[in-house]
This record gives C-alpha cells, structure tokens and sequence, in this order.
C-alpha cells in the first residue's frame, strides 16, 4: 500500500518536533560546556536552564526565519542578509526573557541598567545568531533551485526555467492536484515557494501543498510558464500586465497576485517577450 502524503499540519508539527529535540540537544551542549559563566552552577540547574532557554529561543527565532523567507520572496533581498536583519530582531525578545527570569524573586521592581541590558543582548544574539546559522546550514535553503526540463544550456543559478515539455496523454493521477481542494479547480496560475510548502496558485484561490518547487514544476506537464524568481513559477497565460517600480519588476497576476522577477531573470524575459 502507498503511503499517503503527509499534510501540511501533520508534516509542520513533524517539524517542530523534531526541532524541538535539536534545540535540547543543542541546550545539554550548552549546560555541559556552561558558558558566560553558569559552569559555576551545579550541572542538574544547568540543564534545566539552558534546555529551557533553547526551547525560548526557539519561540522567538523561528517565526524570524520565516519571515526572512517572506522578505527574501518579496523583496527580492539575498536571504541571509534578511536572516541577519530578523536574528537582531528576534533578540530583543529573547534579551528581554533572559533578564525577566534572571531576576531576583523578591529583589527590586527596577530592571538593569543600560550596561547590564546590552551586554546581555550581545551574549543572548551570539547564541541564538550561532543556532541560527547552524540550523540553515544544516537544514539548507528552503527550497532548491528548480532545474530545466527541457535539455537547455547552463545559465546562472536563477536562470528561468521553462517547463514546455513534448505533449503527452494525462496521467490518471497526478499528485499536485490530487492535493488540491476540488473547489479551486485545476486551472494552475503561479506556483509561490512558502517556507517548507508549495503554494498552488489557482484562478479560483490557493492552497499549501507538501512539495517541493521543482517537483511541483515537473507535474505541470505541457503548461508554458518559466520561474521567474527563485520562489516563483507563473504561467505564461496568467501575465496580465507588467508593474515597474524603479529597477523591481512584478508580474501582474489575475486575482491581485503579483510575482516578482528576479533581476537576473528580467533580460530571459524580454527575449521570451514576456516584458
């Protein structure tokens, strides 16, 4: 028997599971070792310290990766200056934990002063940047770049990717849209990169499916279209119009949806007569 896919919550949870038993790991590491001074702590309060705190860290950096994801697809922005950005963001949450649980029980009201506070964010942000860094090391990008389907010269890295591909008779099953609730139809305008899932983009809504871009590609059989940024495939016929804002380029989609072009995709387009 065929194991069916996991849905998106089942697979999401999946991933927090197993993310959650990385950041334990990672907070027995820490106790062990007893950095900025908690070595001087009995070892059984260090692990309960540090294993807590990388468990908060991880409430407070993760959603920060996502929307580094988020920042890099819209904006067009190299993802791990957008990890930088949103690492310096989660911090101040985690600084503000760290002190609040660090406090005396019956001490004063009164928080540290300025000096105590941005020592404690420097050593807090070395931490979570490390794990950070380490994680997208470990786990890679979110999503490979697609490769052509068609035999093409190689071109840069965020080359489009044409998906023509010789006519054939239709599957009798086809696993993209078996993902689909039937009542966004089969009539696929963009496919969007969205963190671990597929965004289906459908001329009646969209939807999150447990694929990988490149294989959503693959399963869109004769469909003329080209990823045009590395987290978006669009369909030819889907192009309404074309939005210019200084030198970004956006793809005017039906439903308000607009896709945007990689800089480095602009001139494949116009000799495409795309733009």
């Amino acid at each position: 028997m065929n194991a069916q896919p996991a849905s998106p919550r089942h697979a999401l949870l999946r991933r927090i599971i197993i993310d959650l038993a990385a950041m334990a790991v990672i907070g027995v590491f820490l106790a062990i070792i007893g950095p900025f001074g908690s070595i001087a702590a009995p070892l059984a309060e260090r692990l309960v310290t540090w294993i807590g705190f990388a468990w908060l860290g991880y409430a407070c950096y993760r959603p920060m990766q996502s929307v580094a994801s988020w920042g890099s697809r819209v904006l067009a922005l190299p993802r791990w200056s957008m990890l930088a950005a949103t690492c310096l963001v989660g911090t101040v949450p985690m600084t503000i934990a760290v002190l609040a649980i660090n406090r005396e029980p019956f001490g004063t009201l009164g928080w540290p002063g300025l000096e105590v506070v941005m020592g404690t964010y420097f050593s807090v942000l070395v931490i979570g940047g490390a794990i950070t860094v380490l994680f997208n090391l470990v786990q890679g990008p979110r999503e490979p770049i697609a490769v052509p389907l068609v035999a093409a010269p190689q071109t840069a890295e965020l080359a489009p990717v044409a998906t023509t591909v010789p006519a054939t008779a239709p599957l009798p099953s086809n696993p993209l849209l078996d993902q689909l609730p039937a009542e966004l139809g089969s009539a696929i305008i963009a496919l969007e990169m969205e963190d671990h899932y597929l965004r289906v983009h459908t001329m009646l809504g969209s939807a999150l499916v447990l694929m990988r871009l490149r294989d959503g590609i693959a399963l869109l059989g004769d469909l003329e279209g080209m990823q045009v940024h590395r987290s978006w495939w669009v369909a030819r016929e889907a192009v309404e119009d074309v939005v210019r804002d200084g030198r970004n380029i956006r793809l005017k989609l039906p439903r308000g949806l607009e896709a945007p072009v990689a800089r480095a995709n602009v001139a494949a387009l116009r000799d495409a007569r795309w733009i």
